[in-house]
């Protein structure tokens, strides 16, 4: 899972724990950042305005660092939303993590803004996708098309926000099985 300050708490905490209470192991890293090194999450909550409300979440602990970890040792990915993908991004490791996933073949999950990594990661050509609605111009213009709910097309899920958690982590955990 990579994840960084101010991505979106639900986001990082339900489906890190989820996938544990299945039985996976899940490592948590971000750029420039060690294992036992927190972030700071962001909640978003939908309230009927134009886009959503941003308050503090949690602080939410690494367990793995990024520039220790060899992707080529994971089974799957999980790419959350929130604040962080905007700056997440920018980072070539990042980068490298996600187009490993895809040039083999593995299971990514992405949620919300999340998104925005793998179309700076130029994986989404041909995928059937969403994300947050106000993603929909980047990922449209990294090749994907758009549709409305959550989706899975080969080895990605994606989904628009948090409230889709129920049908996104099934999906997700149905490609894992």
């Amino acid at each position: 899972m990579i994840v960084g300050d101010f991505g979106e708490d639900y986001e990082i905490m339900v489906p890190f724990q989820a996938l544990q209470a299945v039985g996976h192991e899940v490592d948590a890293v971000c750029p420039e950042k060690s294992a036992g090194e927190t972030i700071k999450t962001a909640i978003h909550d939908f309230r009927g305005d134009q886009t959503y409300l941003e308050e503090r979440g949690h602080d939410f602990e690494l367990t793995a660092t990024m520039s220790e970890i060899d992707p080529s040792e994971y089974d799957a990915l999980v790419v959350p939303g929130g604040r962080a993908p905007e700056y997440l991004r920018g980072y070539e490791s990042v980068i490298e993590t996600v187009q490993h996933f895809f040039a083999a073949d593995k299971p990514v999950a992405s949620i919300c803004h999340g998104p925005q990594i793998l179309a700076a990661a130029g994986v989404l050509e041909g995928y059937e996708m969403t994300a947050y609605p106000a993603v929909r111009p980047e990922v449209e213009a990294a090749g994907c098309s758009w549709v409305e709910e959550t989706v899975r097309d080969g080895n990605l899920v994606t989904a628009q926000a948090w409230p889709d958690h129920p049908e996104w982590i099934a999906a997700f955990l149905d490609l894992l099985d």
